[in-house]
C-alpha cells in the first residue's frame, strides 16, 4: 500500500449482522490504510460494504450488528481495544464524520446552535457564550451566510446544500485528524455537490486532516481522492493511487465501473454495464465474489476465493489472473491501456 505514514490502518476488519436467516458478512475481511493529510476514496455499488466499514471504524454498529475482528489503528491506536467511553472522547474531536442524509442526521427539535454547540461542550468544555462564538466562526468557514441568524434556526428552515454545509461545520468544530464523508453529496443537486466538494478540499488543505471519501460515483473519486479502495460484497479487490487506477485498472469488476462511466475525453457510441447483480448478503459465491458476473472467470474462480495480493507500485488486486494459479487464458488482458498521439 502506500508508503506514506498512515493515520489509519484498517486490517481484516469483519462485521456481520445476525438475522432469524442467520450471519450476513457485511464487511469481510477489509484491509486498506489511510496515508495521513491526504484522502482515500471507498468506492463500490450500493451494498459492498462502504458505509458499514465507515461505522465500524467508529465502532457505531449496533444490535444485531457486530465487529467480529481485526484491527483498526488509529495513529498506532487499535480502536477495537477501547472502551465506550473512550470511543466518546474521539468520535466527533478526532475522527469526524458526514452521513448521507442531513436530514436525518440533524436534530430537527434543535437548533443549528444547540448542535454545534454541543461538540464544544463535550469535547473542550466550552458554556454557551464561547460555543456560539465558535460555531458562528465554522458558519463563516463553511460558506453560510448570516451565521449569527442560522444559529437560531431549525434544520427544516434551511435548504439541503445548506444542511449539509452545517453537517460538515459540526463535524469539523474541533478540527479533527481525520474526517469520514459517506456519500456527502448524494442528496444534492450537480452545482451544490460541486461546491459541497470543493468546500471538503479547501477545508481539508486548511487544517491538514485527513479524508476518507466514501462514494459509488467514480467521478468523485477522480476530482478528490488521492487513493482508492474498490469494495465489491464486502471486500477490497483492488487498491491503488487514483491515477493509476483510472489509467490501467486491474481488477475486472474495477474495469467493469469504469466502462460504464460516461467519459468526456473520448468518443463513447454507448456505455459497457456489467452483466449481472450483487448477490445477496445471505447468498455469497464460494469462491471470488465476482466470479458470477466475471466475463474472465475459470473453475478456480468460482471454487477458491483470491487473497488480496501486492502486484508493485503499492498496488493490491484480489484476482486469481494476477497469479501463478491462473488456469485461465495465458494471454488474458484484462485492460488494454489506450494508445495516446504522444507516442
Amino acid at each position: 500500500m502506500s508508503t506514506n505514514e498512515s493515520i489509519l490502518e484498517v486490517t481484516d476488519l469483519r462485521t456481520s449482522f445476525f438475522t432469524e436467516g442467520g450471519e450476513v458478512k457485511a464487511v469481510d475481511g477489509v484491509t486498506f490504510d489511510v496515508p495521513a493529510g491526504k484522502t482515500l476514496g471507498i468506492v463500490g455499488e450500493s451494498g459492498s460494504g462502504k458505509s458499514i466499514t465507515a461505522m465500524s471504524i467508529l465502532q457505531l454498529i449496533s444490535h444485531p450488528g457486530k465487529i467480529k475482528g481485526g484491527e483498526i489503528k488509529f495513529r498506532g491506536k487499535n480502536l477495537l481495544d477501547l472502551s465506550e467511553k473512550e470511543m466518546r472522547k474521539i468520535r466527533g474531536n478526532q475522527i469526524s464524520m458526514i452521513f448521507q442524509e442531513p436530514m436525518t442526521s440533524l436534530n430537527p427539535t434543535y437548533t443549528v446552535g444547540q448542535q454545534i454547540r454541543e461538540s464544544y461542550k463535550i469535547h473542550q468544555g466550552l458554556g454557551k457564550k464561547e460555543g456560539s462564538k465558535r460555531a458562528i466562526e465554522m458558519l463563516k468557514l463553511v460558506g453560510i451566510p448570516s451565521p449569527e441568524k442560522r444559529l437560531d434556526q431549525y434544520p427544516f428552515e434551511l435548504s439541503g446544500g445548506m444542511r449539509q454545509r452545517v453537517m460538515i461545520a459540526m463535524a469539523l468544530a474541533c478540527k479533527p485528524d481525520l474526517l469520514i464523508a459517506d456519500e456527502p453529496t448524494t442528496a444534492l443537486d450537480v452545482t451544490i455537490q460541486a461546491q459541497i466538494l470543493e468546500l471538503i478540499k479547501e477545508l481539508q488543505d486548511e487544517l491538514g486532516m485527513s479524508v476518507v471519501m466514501i462514494t459509488h460515483d467514480l467521478g468523485v473519486v477522480a476530482e478528490t481522492c488521492d487513493y482508492v479502495a474498490v469494495m465489491y460484497c464486502g471486500k477490497v479487490v483492488e487498491y491503488a493511487d487514483v491515477r493509476t487506477l483510472f489509467k490501467n485498472p486491474r481488477h475486472p469488476y474495477t474495469v467493469g465501473l469504469l466502462k460504464s462511466l460516461p467519459r468526456s475525453d473520448r468518443d463513447q457510441e454507448e456505455l459497457t454495464p456489467i452483466k449481472g447483480t450483487v448477490p445477496s448478503p445471505d447468498e455469497m459465491p464460494v469462491g471470488c465474489r465476482f466470479a458470477p458476473r466475471c466475463p474472465f472467470a475459470t473453475n478456480l474462480c468460482h471454487e477458491k476465493l483470491p487473497s488480496l495480493d501486492d502486484v508493485g507500485d503499492g498496488e493490491q488486486i484480489r484476482c486469481w489472473i494476477y497469479t501463478d494459479e491462473w488456469n485461465g487464458d495465458p494471454g488474458v488482458k484484462v485492460y488494454e491501456p489506450e494508445r495516446t498521439t504522444e507516442g
